[in-house]
């Protein structure tokens, strides 16, 4: 019976010649069958080509290693002992993680607040406060939003109401502060987005436009840039030699691709500053 079941299995000759034409995922597959097929499907000279083609870099260095051990006759023979299966498989999770897509945001626009200021002088011109789940964001799922501008707020505790999104002459615009923050409902975070003074730039009639380089995320070191800026826009009016606010437009834009963030790009970095780590 062994003697049958033994001439049944093709020699190893035969698997290093079949294996020579299989694919690095079917060689993988194929080494696991068995022992007998472990060896033949395992042997560096069938992967050293594989790692030379898809992935040089570490091929080359396997090379320098090995032949740098064996000229200085080091003990430490560990690092070209790595079979070229194995630095194979390295370098394929190494690319897959590289590959790998961000997880889901821990936070979403239902549990955030927005919370937009225009101050002239210490005097607040325009308080705009809103809901994530309230704002309309590009149907792209571009991190932008519009908040129109009411007419009339109400004092907090008064029951007086006063023009809203009145500038004043628009020759004093140099003097306005915009703030800009999101808070994590309940209060369990706040970060300050922007909170920029005289540096608008305006266009009578048309818009003011704010914008502030963002910090990197706390994982990363204070030294290092984000490559984000916070962009907000003011739509302007003038009424009788006023300017007037009509709404506003925030964003978080990239200064590497000069685009705005997705929704949820926006979410995982707002989180490093609103979430404990």
């Amino acid at each position: 019976m062994s003697t049958v079941s033994s001439s049944q299995q093709p020699p190893w000759q035969v698997l290093v010649l079949v294996s020579n034409h299989l694919d690095p995922k079917s060689l993988a597959i194929a080494s696991c069958v068995c022992k007998s097929w472990s060896i033949p499907m395992s042997l560096d000279q069938i992967w050293q080509p594989l790692c030379n083609t898809h992935y040089p870099s570490l091929s080359i260095l396997h090379n320098f290693t090995t032949n740098n051990n064996t000229n200085s006759n080091s003990d430490n023979h560990n690092d070209s002992m790595v079979s070229y299966r194995r630095l194979y498989a390295l370098s394929q999770s190494a690319n897959n993680r590289r590959l790998k897509q961000p997880s889901k945001p821990r936070i979403s626009l239902s549990n955030i607040i927005f919370a937009l200021n225009i101050y002239k002088s210490s005097t607040c011109m325009v308080s705009l406060v809103k809901h994530g789940c309230q704002l309309s964001f590009d149907k792209k799922g571009i991190f932008r939003f519009d908040i129109d501008v009411e007419q009339w707020r109400r004092i907090p505790g008064s029951a007086t109401d006063i023009k809203n999104g009145d500038l004043g002459p628009f020759d004093t615009l140099g003097d306005l502060r915009v703030t800009w923050d999101v808070i994590l409902e309940g209060y369990k975070g706040v970060f300050n987005v922007m909170n920029c003074k005289g540096k608008g730039r305006f266009v009578l009639g048309l818009e003011g436009w704010f914008s502030e380089e963002l910090p990197p995320p706390g994982c990363c070191s204070s030294d290092t840039v984000s490559g984000l800026v916070a962009d907000l826009r003011l739509g302007l009016k003038v009424e009788d030699g006023r300017a007037m606010v009509e709404k506003t437009s925030a964003g978080i834009l990239s200064i590497v691709s000069w685009r705005y963030l997705f929704v949820e790009d926006a979410l995982r970095y707002l989180q490093h500053f609103l979430l404990p780590f």
